[in-house]
């Protein structure tokens, strides 16, 4: 983790802190709760004129940091209190806790497992709103769901994306004979019954040569070429996939698997401008090592957008494109190729996430932030003005934040 004198600061001055105890499933009092316990939440930060709704998070504690337990979390409207919590498993992790639709009725959905973001093992669990479980998601054809995203289609259906070690013949770009390889693939999986009713792999339809990720040194050590890191339907139909390490996201037929168009890395289709007063990053690009493409409609879209990918990698932006992450909101235009950077939005202590983040919009406009890496989550009005900034403690983070109306 990162530190900051300013942040310290923050906590020194103006830091409310809640001792979030864990609840059981079913809602039994905090002294019945047992330990370890989820980690504590100090709000920085805290608007009554936030958006309505309670705060989704799933804190991922690193071993070693202190009693916490990793696992998901709902925190009442102001951060200050914890509504439910379920502890997983140690040597576990959760990620992507939401409230979502299945079947017309409100649940709870996350993905539950080890390894996230390399090659994971894992599954999506959905519960109902009385806490029960009602339905696991396993990814299909012999492959392991990743926790990067766990998302219910309009359809009941569950899109899910998962890793996969691979050999790939690199010497056309200079590289091995015999290169592993790790591909994303991409399902959309039918949750009674578990059926595969579409799948997408990476290496099927994007060249090894778009990747910002150097070559290991070792044909043996797996190449993390792509990283798919997101899936969710665009307006039109078309299946937005992210990928870190090339720098681009994908308009995908979610038919033929064919890629629509591009935005960002090497082959963009869109030629990129900017609106006054805003700025593309040294590569002269909207976004570097991004997460979390949201379609908000009319052409509009948000990207987290990390612009670091920590200083265990090298070569092209390495440490960082720009010195913080933030939060880009841009319009496309498909018939003139163009992508205009419309605004964006700054995490507060001028930090950078080198990995992990989302940005969701909500109805009236407000903007909450899941700093990835970093032990962060705030909201922003729609002037841009920070109404909520809370921190986890010092080796705790959550990879995606939300905020949503649940009773």
């Amino acid at each position: 983790m990162q530190k900051n004198t300013r942040t310290a600061q923050l906590l020194a001055v103006a830091a409310t802190t809640v001792l979030a105890a864990a609840l059981p499933v079913g809602g039994a009092s905090a002294a019945a709760s047992p330990s370890p316990v989820v980690p504590p939440v100090t709000v920085l930060t805290g608007d009554a004129r936030t958006g309505s709704g309670d705060l989704f998070v799933s804190p991922y504690v690193q071993s070693g940091t202190g009693a916490y337990a990793s696992g998901v979390e709902i925190l009442s409207h102001d951060g200050r209190k914890v509504v439910w919590s379920h502890s997983v498993p140690a040597g576990e992790e959760a990620a992507d806790f939401r409230k979502q639709t299945y079947r017309g009725k409100p649940v709870l959905t996350w993905w539950q497992g080890t390894g996230l973001g390399g090659l994971s093992q894992g599954v999506g669990y959905i519960y109902d709103d009385h806490y029960r479980k009602i339905a696991t998601v396993k990814a299909g054809n012999g492959y392991s769901a990743d926790g990067h995203e766990f998302l219910i289609t309009p359809r009941n259906t569950a899109l899910v994306v998962s890793y996969a070690e691979e050999t790939a013949d690199l010497t056309s770009i200079g590289g091995p004979a015999d290169q592993k390889v790790i591909d994303g693939i991409v399902q959309e999986i039918d949750i009674p019954t578990g059926k595969v009713l579409f799948q997408w792999k990476s290496s099927d339809h994007v060249p090894y040569a778009q990747s910002e990720q150097p070559l290991p040194s070792s044909a043996s050590t797996p190449w993390d070429w792509f990283h798919l890191n997101a899936v969710t339907p665009d307006t039109n139909g078309d299946l937005l996939i992210d990928a870190r390490n090339t720098w681009t996201t994908y308009a995908v037929s979610p038919r033929t698997g064919a890629i629509h168009w591009r935005l960002g890395g090497k082959d963009s289709s869109f030629k990129l401008t900017t609106a006054p007063g805003q700025v593309l990053n040294s590569a002269g690009r909207f976004f570097a090592w991004q997460h979390d493409p949201q379609p908000l409609g009319n052409g509009l879209y948000t990207v987290f957008d990390n612009e670091s990918a920590g200083l265990a990698n090298s070569g092209a932006g390495a440490v960082s494109e720009l010195p913080y992450s933030r939060v880009v909101t841009f319009r496309l235009d498909p018939r003139t190729h163009r992508a205009t950077l419309l605004r964006t939005t700054d995490q507060p202590d001028g930090l950078t996430a080198p990995s992990q983040g989302n940005a969701q919009t909500l109805r009236n406009g407000d903007l909450v932030v899941g700093w990835g890496s970093l032990p962060y989550v705030s909201e922003f009005s729609p002037s841009g003005k920070l109404l909520f900034h809370a921190r986890f403690p010092e080796g705790v983070n959550t990879y995606r934040a939300y905020r949503f109306d649940w009773k």
